[in-house]
């Protein structure tokens, strides 16, 4: 194996992978499958991976999703770093790495990154006999996850809450190209967790000088067709 292809078994990067529907906050999730005596046990994972001695983290973490999704050009900020020395003392999650890295794996420090994808981007993961999917944010408490992935998971949706908060155009990296208030507002609430009064969200949106009013309406739905919008970097 060549100098760059020598893994470092002591830290990892993991990442926490948000998208949006429409109507509800999801995260990306790949099905773990792990062989146990004689017995197939399933459970999910954020993807990740254990870091190159040759990376940069942030040059392993556009990898990692690279080979998710296929996709470039992501946004991607690293938030927060785990250590807890029982995120590895489940010994289901440290033999499946060691067979995974074909190392020997002990104690692992994990750096955690947010990235926010457009969820009508197509995917293009090629694993044997695992998959990826999108998971409502919802539904992830009640998950058997690996390692200590349901906190990070927890502490990314924070950090998204509280970027959004200094930085709202950020919002547009999940909607679609062309969007409506209505969506926009429904994301907005989505990551808050809070129900905001439509008038009082037309308000704010005014504000916003980088969303853009477009002469195009909604096609195809079974209600009132809304107008479309977009976001414009150039007003920013």
């Amino acid at each position: 194996m060549s100098d760059d292809k020598i893994y470092n078994p002591h830290i990892s990067v993991d990442c926490v992978v948000f998208g949006f529907d429409g109507e509800a906050l999801k995260v990306l999730l790949i099905e773990r499958n792990i062989q146990e005596q004689n017995e197939l046990y399933n459970d999910k994972k954020l993807p990740g991976s254990i870091i190159f001695n040759s990376e940069d983290l942030d040059e392993a973490a556009s990898r990692v999703l690279t080979e998710l999704t296929g996709l470039k050009n992501i946004y991607l900020s690293q938030f927060q770093s785990f250590g807890n020395p029982k995120r590895t003392s489940n010994p289901r999650d440290v033999l499946w790495l060691e067979r995974t890295t074909q190392l020997k794996i002990g104690r692992i420090v994990t750096v955690a990154y947010v990235a926010l994808i457009k969820i009508n981007r197509k995917l293009v993961f090629n694993a044997d006999g695992t998959s990826v999917n999108w998971y409502d944010i919802k539904d992830v408490a009640g998950m058997n996850l690996a390692f200590d992935h349901a906190e990070i998971i927890k502490k990314g949706l924070a950090y998204i809450r509280h970027r959004f908060d200094i930085e709202p155009n950020l919002l547009f990296e999940l909607l679609p190209r062309k969007f409506t208030i209505s969506q926009l507002r429904s994301l907005y609430d989505t990551v808050h967790q809070t129900r905001s009064d439509v008038r009082n969200f037309q308000k704010k949106i005014t504000q916003w000088s980088y969303v853009v009013a477009l002469d195009e309406i909604e096609i195809g739905v079974p209600h009132r067709a809304a107008r479309l919008y977009k976001f414009d970097i150039k007003n920013k």
